[in-house]
């Protein structure tokens, strides 16, 4: 399930151009699980219709603080007493200011202001208006009082500027809001993960690879992160955008990787080895592209160093991870695999099936350990990475406690 299932959510929509972006982000929340009710501004139903909102979330759109019906039952202590949280997406700068000095004057104001639940700010407005003195004084001052401030990103600009100011992508901001509720169970930990394939060069044009995409690796160090953990991503070439909080690794080969994890992981508290690593590497790698002459070609293949082995065996060993893709007797060959190589858990899943597996956005796992077992059912490796993280968290710190 996802952090955000059953959280009750208002979205604060202020007058700006990304407005509409808010749109996607209703429907994003919704998917994710949660209940949302829109408040917005006056300026903001210039640039959307309140109608759309109220399509989208399925609930009223709450647009005056002197409504009568509502407040004759002092509406806006009401909506701040429903919420598990109060995003506004986006921020205006005019909004920030009216926060930062307790102003009451609209709705989302006075929400806001009444709220006893985290509240969160996604900026949106011109580069200059963000960096104007102004702006990152009430920016800072927020942030002192606990405001979450979630972005903003760089990028083009509505104006046709481009810097700091466009408010972060909707699916972005349901992550940092998924951030916000799980509990830091990893706070102070050290996290080393290594994610995708591997390529290994035939000659100048031509590599041996796998179907790995990389998504299970890079949503589990998403999910760390927000259980608190510093985490490093040793990454083979993928097409994803890595954690904004990573230090990322970038390698290519399996030599590559081997060198890159076995340097960092006494560094570190614990390993995750998703990385669909080559098992072979050719013998010899041409200077030239290899033409095609003969009926048949044969190339000899060299075998891999294996970096799970090599992790659990380190002197100064973190708690190691290990993963195990598998087209047959997956828990028979897991179990062998967690034994043989000396890890502290195994995460198996099938591949070459209709649904999980290489390249999908849905996965499930056969998750094992010494003296334990889980299965997490097929759903979305953002979802799966969550549940992972919890596991390794409790027996990560049940080792720690007991040694």
């Amino acid at each position: 399930m996802s952090r955000l299932t059953e959280k009750r959510i208002i979205l604060g929509v202020t007058g700006g151009i990304a407005a509409y972006k808010a749109c996607d982000l209703t429907r994003q929340l919704i998917r994710a699980g949660a209940c949302v009710r829109v408040v917005m501004t006056r300026a903001a139903t210039s640039f959307v219709a309140p109608l759309t909102f109220q399509a989208l979330s399925g609930n009223q759109v709450h647009l005056d603080l002197l409504d009568t019906e509502e407040e004759s039952a002092m509406g806006h202590i009401r909506l701040a007493r429903w919420a598990d949280l109060i995003l506004v997406a986006p921020a205006t700068a005019d909004f920030m200011a009216r926060l930062r000095a307790g102003s009451a004057g609209e709705l989302l104001d006075a929400v806001c202001l009444a709220a006893e639940v985290p509240v969160a700010l996604a900026p949106a407005m011109n580069r200059a208006m963000w960096y104007n003195p102004a702006t990152q004084e009430n920016a800072a001052i927020l942030a002192e009082r606990r405001v979450h401030l979630l972005g903003p990103d760089k990028g083009m600009q509505a104006c046709g500027e481009s810097g700091f100011g466009r408010m972060m992508e909707p699916i972005e901001l349901c992550q940092a809001l998924e951030a916000i509720f799980t509990e830091k169970t990893l706070a102070g930990c050290s996290v080393l993960v290594s994610a995708g394939p591997t390529r290994e060069s035939l000659d100048p044009v031509r590599y041996l690879t796998n179907r790995s995409s990389g998504k299970m690796g890079y949503a589990l160090a998403q999910a760390a992160i927000n259980a608190g953990a510093k985490v490093t991503l040793v990454s083979g070439p993928v097409l994803l955008e890595p954690p904004k909080e990573a230090i990322v690794v970038k390698v290519e080969t399996a030599a590559d990787m081997f060198n890159s994890v076995i340097g960092l992981a006494s560094g570190h508290d614990i390993y995750i080895g998703t990385a669909a690593v080559a098992d072979y590497t050719p013998a010899q790698v041409e200077e030239g592209k290899i033409k095609k002459h003969d009926e048949a070609l044969t190339i000899l293949l060299n075998r891999t160093r294996d970096i799970l082995s090599a992790v659990a065996g380190l002197p100064s060993r973190p708690f190691t991870v290990g993963f195990a893709a598998e087209t047959g007797h997956l828990e028979a060959h897991a179990k062998e695999k967690l034994e043989s190589k000396g890890l502290d858990m195994i995460a198996a899943n099938w591949v070459g099936q209709p649904e999980g597996g290489f390249d999908r956005d849905e996965n499930a796992l056969w998750v094992c350990w010494p003296g334990g077992e889980k299965y997490l059912p097929m759903a979305s490796k953002q979802n799966i990475a969550i549940q992972l993280i919890e596991l390794i968290s409790e027996n990560y710190s049940a080792q720690k406690n007991t040694t």
